[in-house]
């Protein structure tokens, strides 16, 4: 290469341009061009370079080793100069310098240098400027950087917190989750309810992502300015906290607090990385800046107008559904506050552990922390965390309950047990029932002949109502319709194998309520229409449609199908199962945290305390029930559990109706239906009342019509009432909500109509009994209730669940009595008929 062109070069190419032609020249003149080898040391540091380096072509790397820290490597490319500084100076070498790949370089030695700078002083001097003006860019960055550390200082976050603590799915679903925001400098939303650390998964994605080494900021959104000036700054004014940051990462916690004038400014800083400072009114609309600032995004909701702007979006499920990781997460914290006081870490007690697992903790983390250094303080320095300390575990939904099987070890014992319904259906009901329909077949047809005619009306419907209060469904874990369909179901598939159908469950929650509905009030018609209650046979014919029913079903579909949706009786059971003090449930923290097998939903062999069993057999899991309907007290999952999750609750009676009670319509059309029927089964005693012929019930058609107008009536009222209620109080809850107000008044009308056939004819099941068979039954002993006493416990019984319907009313409609007052004044109509067509009656007969 000619001396002009290495001048030319020198000149276009390094940091010698600022150097006369002259003195290029001379320096041109000194250099030596060697190609060398990639991986060849040029100079080490802390040594005296040889000679000054300037890379013609090929690539160099130059670092500087650290004790602590890792060395800062730099790639050095063609028209680099290397050690000219040095050799000013004579000073040692900075940094090493390696070939990365073969070289030429142009060298000029030490003593060249030397004799140059000599020659022409003018060398130190531009060098001199070049130092002058890099240590004033120097200052200049410094005092930027000083500034910006004071603006940023009170939003930094310095560090992570913690990792994510636990194996279940949900922690490495998060992980992952994490794992891949980090991966780029997308906009990311992290949203779950308070106390689940969403900013520390914000400081796990920003410090684990390449650009840890810049700062990470939060701004609570409640804070910031409606006008975002404190975010984006003034136009040619005060900068704004994106000016300052830089390619650092934003974290706007709980973005659901964001002013709603700065929505569409951090939209379009999601979707497009700019931003519009904030400008006076009346001055022109400033130009967009870019912003190289990664946003990440907390929030207590799902926000659809910023997830439709981010690429990353986070759900950090809550504590209750992580109950698996609750005691890896309890033993964390506990380690932390013990290191950090110096104290021995206590170990957490098996009960206490079951109690945490049982606890919903709405506050989640920060509140499952808080009570981990609580029960360190409490504790005192015992080795063990027993449950004593963590008593303010409790749940709402749990309060005011009494769990009856640790109460009382010894019914645990019996409900465990084969007895229990097991030896009770197959050793006793199955053929009691099978004799019972016999003698209403072929046994005298009137109820004062046919003994099983008196068991089941005088005798079954009166105790099966006392029931309901106080035991609940548990008549369907001893009801001979399903022992029958099981006994049908397992003998067919013993003589032809097959698998059953599976549950049509969406079909069967939206049309079965309405199925048992209809087939309840053609059974109500068919009762009044033709006698039932003292026409054995018809009875008879009663027991064997519903126990076909069931038959059918069961050979059809797996497990009880027709009990959980299609049996009028199982119903009927369900609903007024809701009144009831008693409750099967399950600890949902139990049963999310240890059990894997679900043996008391799906079945399975014996697995340590559990039993073998075939699964619930209404297909409901215990630690999801929200009322008494859909469980038949059978304790399948009693037995199964080998846990001890499943409790049987002492509770206040209904109180799931004003809790977790979700309404339906053919519920509430059942309800209204059986409390039509009370009116039905009185008909003759209103129509003597309204002074009508009771002669007119013989013609079929009358008779009909005032059967359908008494089962229409009293749902229509209601629904006027509350028409009336709506006009009062517009914001009242809706009418089937407050429908389930009217359900103790129900079951008091119903029992009330009974109790006297009960009372006067239970008493007689000796010589009926006797009457049946043909024998002779003159001077045995019949118990039977003065009318007074029948119309006092009738009387009792109506003024009773007439007050506990208006007490529930207003549990459930949440409003002041007087805006409620429609709905009392209709209770206390239908109470008053009812006192009149039942107690007034009964009166009349003993006068």
């Amino acid at each position: 290469m000619e001396l002009a062109e290495r001048v030319a070069w020198l000149r276009q190419n390094t940091q010698l341009g600022v150097l006369t032609e002259e003195v290029l020249a001379a320096i041109a003149t000194q250099i030596q061009v060697e190609t060398v080898q990639a991986n060849r040391r040029l100079g080490l540091e802390d040594t005296p370079p040889s000679a000054c380096y300037i890379l013609k072509s090929g690539h160099l790397e130059s670092y500087r080793t650290s004790p602590d820290s890792l060395a800062h490597v730099s790639s050095l490319l063609p028209g680099a100069v290397v050690y000219f500084k040095e050799l000013l100076l004579e000073e040692p070498a900075e940094q090493t310098v390696n070939t990365l790949t073969d070289c030429e370089l142009w060298v000029i030695s030490r003593e060249a240098i030397a004799s140059l700078t000599a020659q022409y002083p003018e060398i130190r001097l531009a060098f001199a400027r070049k130092l002058a003006a890099d240590l004033n860019q120097v200052a200049s960055q410094l005092a930027f950087e000083q500034e910006r550390q004071r603006v940023l200082r009170p939003y930094l976050v310095p560090k992570v917190q913690r990792g994510i603590v636990g194996a279940s799915r949900y922690a490495v679903r998060l992980r992952q989750a994490i794992r891949k925001a980090t991966s780029d400098r997308a906009p990311v939303l992290i949203f779950g309810e308070p106390g689940l650390g969403k900013d520390n998964i914000a400081a796990l994605i920003h410090f684990g992502s390449k650009a840890r080494k810049h700062p990470l900021i939060k701004l609570n959104c409640d804070t910031l300015q409606p006008n975002g000036a404190d975010l984006f700054g003034r136009a040619g004014g005060k900068p704004g906290l994106l000016d300052w940051l830089g390619e650092g990462t934003l974290l706007l916690n709980n973005a659901q607090d964001l002013p709603k004038t700065m929505m569409d400014a951090i939209c379009r800083l999601l979707t497009q990385g700019e931003y519009l400072p904030v400008v006076r009114e009346g001055d022109p609309a400033p130009e967009p800046r870019r912003s190289q600032a990664r946003i990440i995004l907390t929030a207590e909701r799902t926000l659809p107008e910023i997830e439709r702007a981010v690429k990353h979006s986070i759900k950090v499920p809550p504590l209750r559904v992580r109950k698996a990781d609750l005691e890896a997460q309890a033993n964390y914290y506990l380690a932390l506050y013990c290191t950090s006081r110096g104290l021995p870490k206590p170990a957490i007690a098996p009960e206490a552990l079951r109690r945490l697992q049982g606890y919903d903790f709405p506050g989640n983390l920060s509140e499952l922390e808080s009570l981990m250094k609580r029960a360190v303080i409490q504790a005192n320095g015992a080795p063990v965390l027993t449950e004593e300390v963590f008593w303010s575990v409790s749940s709402k939904a749990r309060r005011f309950r009494v769990n009856l099987l640790n109460a009382y070890p010894k019914l645990r014992q019996f409900l465990r047990s084969p007895w229990y319904p097991d030896r009770i259906n197959y050793g006793f009901t199955l053929w009691f029932f099978a004799l019972v329909v016999g003698v209403l077949w072929w046994g005298p047809q009137s109820r004062d002949q046919n003994v099983a005619l008196n068991l089941f009306w005088a005798w079954w419907w009166m105790f099966v109502l006392l029931g309901y209060p106080f035991v609940g469904r548990v008549w369907c874990a001893v009801c001979p319709f399903m022992i029958y369909g099981e006994v049908a179901q397992k003998l067919s598939l013993w003589l032809f194998p097959r698998q059953l159908l599976s549950w049509p469950r969406p079909a069967a929650e939206k049309w079965g309520g309405w199925f048992l509905f209809g087939l309840f009030a053609l059974i109500l018609l068919w009762e009044e229409l033709w006698d039932l209650p003292n026409t054995a046979y018809l009875s008879a014919c009663l027991l064997m449609l519903i126990t076909a029913g069931a038959i059918i079903f069961s050979l059809l579909f797996e497990r009880r199908f027709w009990c959980r949706y299609l049996c009028p009786i199982g119903g009927m059971n369900g609903m007024y199962a809701k009144l009831a003090m008693i409750e099967l449930r399950a600890q949902q923290g139990i049963c999310s945290a240890s059990c894997t097998t679900y043996q008391c939903y799906k079945g399975g062999p014996q697995k340590g305390e559990g039993l073998a069993t075939e699964g619930c057999p209404i297909y409901s899991h215990p630690a999801q029930l929200q009322d008494n309907r859909d469980c038949v007290l059978c304790m399948t999952c009693l037995k199964a559990c080998p846990h001890r999750s499943v409790e049987l609750n002492l509770r206040p009676p209904g109180i799931e109706l004003w809790t977790t009670h979700e309404a339906t319509p053919h519920e509430v059309s059942l309800l209204f239906l059986l409390l039509g029927a009370v009116l039905l089964h009185r008909l003759p005693e209103i129509f003597a009342w309204l002074g009508w012929p009771i002669s007119l019930l013989e013609q079929a058609w009358i008779h009909l019509g005032a059967s359908l107008v008494a089962l229409a009536l009293p749902g229509a009222i209601a629904l006027l009432a509350h028409q009336v209620l709506r006009l009062l109080t517009p914001k009242s809850r809706p009418f089937i909500e407050l429908a389930y107000g009217y359900l103790p008044l129900v079951l008091g009308g119903t029992l009330a109509h009974y109790l006297r056939l009960g009372l006067t004819e239970a008493g007689q099941i000796i010589p009926v009994t006797l009457a049946t068979f043909g024998l002779s039954h003159a001077g045995l002993p019949v118990v039977v209730a003065h009318p007074a006493v029948i119309a006092f416990l009738q009387g009792v019984t109506l003024l009773g669940t007439l007050a506990g319907s208006m007490l529930l009313t207003q549990k459930i409609g949440r409003h002041p009595c007087h805006t409620l007052l429609p709905q009392h004044l209709v209770m206390g109509a239908i109470a008053l008929v009812f006192w009149q067509v039942i107690v007034g009656w009964s009166g009349s007969v003993s006068g």
